[in-house]
């Protein structure tokens, strides 16, 4: 066993009611596809985020037209929004006047200065925070002065890409910070996850208390995507770092919210929804174990509460793991043995288990929502701060 590393701490910023950084949980965010200019269907993705349980959209302002729909948008939003804008510091004022509940927007790519200080006098007016959002496949070219200076240093690739990122960030902080603007979150996002890893570290240990935002940039199809969003996303919270993230991946947006729960819930850093085990399958295994597997994978979708199901296939493991779980079953020889919080409480045919086990999880919910609480849940379900958690290895 090793424990994870604390969790950085941070200034806390609100984001249209939604704090974040200090003790506040690790936020879970994403970004709409649907064209900014047609307020009806970014509402209607919205709607959709929301329910499953995204808790800051971003939307894409990328001309006027966008801009002019987000007083259209933002007031009917179930959750705060922020406004992804690039270059034209008009954009940013328009989202302001719109009420938007916050920026993503590098300072430093803004050409006049004059124009930094009105988006950032409006900002700091109405407390909306500004994300610097930094993404090593759209950073200024490195500087032949700061290639030398690494190559004097024997830096690696690695180390040359993440200290640009660094230095990008740095420098776009440093025009808030000369503004006396301090709302700020920041990210340092790459394809590489040595690159990744190495610059939040590095971000990380230098004397400020920034939130940071974490993501895998072009991370991908969910195939490949979810994979590498989960190694580079987890590692950073393993080691302390994050207090926002976006799974970041070529398909719909709400399953991202659904992966960025999923790597929360495995490193216990947040309790929202079940969690299904469910074993690998092999010889051993006498039931229909794929179909039944899926099948309770989709009835636990439609579940929000924090509860622990196994759905084992063999005599090895099964009832180990189904004793754990807060409801398990234990299936082989076309029948099944469903166990609550470690006790037997029936046995059932192959036919029926699915079924059975589904009434079995409602009632544990049902118990809980009426106060009836068991000593398992009191220990695995009362309140904790998402710091110095035991993870396995």
């Amino acid at each position: 066993m090793s424990l994870l590393a604390p969790r950085r701490p941070t200034r806390v910023l609100d984001i249209g009611g939604v704090k974040l950084g200090g003790d506040h949980p690790i936020r879970v965010q994403s970004m709409t596809t649907a064209d900014t200019r047609d307020p009806q269907a970014t509402l209607a993705q919205i709607a959709q985020l929301a329910e499953a349980g995204c808790e800051i959209v971003r939307v894409a302002v990328p001309d006027r037209r966008a801009a002019a729909a987000l007083p259209d948008i933002v007031p009917h939003s179930p959750v705060p929004l922020i406004a992804d804008i690039h270059f034209e510091h008009t954009l940013a004022l328009k989202a302001l006047d719109a009420g938007i509940h916050g920026l993503r927007l590098n300072p430093g790519n803004i050409r006049k200065h004059e124009d930094v200080r009105e988006v950032v006098a409006k900002a700091k007016e109405r407390a909306v925070p500004i994300r610097i959002g930094v993404n090593f496949g759209s950073v200024a070219p490195m500087t032949q002065e700061f290639v030398d200076e690494m190559a004097e240093r024997g830096a690696a690739q690695v180390e040359l890409r993440a200290e640009w990122l660094v230095r990008s960030a740095l420098g776009h902080i440093k025009i808030l910070e000369d503004l006396d603007f301090g709302l700020t979150k920041v990210s340092l996002k790459a394809f590489e996850l040595p690159v990744l890893f190495e610059a939040y570290r590095r971000f990380a240990a230098l004397p400020n208390d920034y939130p940071l935002h974490l993501g895998v940039t072009e991370a991908g199809t969910p195939r490949t995507g979810i994979i590498r969003s989960a190694a580079g996303i987890g590692t950073l919270l393993a080691m302390g770092i994050g207090d926002t993230i976006r799974v970041s991946l070529t398909t719909d947006p709400v399953e991202e919210v659904f992966v960025g729960y999923e790597i929360l819930k495995s490193l216990e850093l947040r309790q929202k929804g079940a969690i299904m085990i469910a074993c690998p399958t092999c010889g051993r295994v006498e039931v229909d174990l794929f179909t039944l597997a899926n099948q309770v994978e989709a009835f636990l979708a439609t579940i929000d509460e924090p509860i622990r199901v196994a759905v084992m296939g063999c005599v090895v493991n099964g009832p180990g793991e189904s004793r754990d779980a807060d409801v398990g079953l234990a299936a082989g020889n076309g029948k099944g043995v469903i166990f609550r919080k470690g006790k037997i409480v029936r046995t059932v045919a192959e036919a029926d288990m699915l079924e059975s086990l589904k009434a079995e999880i409602a009632q544990v919910i049902e118990d809980r929502r009426n106060g009836i609480v068991e000593e398992a849940d009191e220990i695995r379900y009362q309140p904790q701060k998402p710091v110095l958690k035991l993870a396995s290895v």
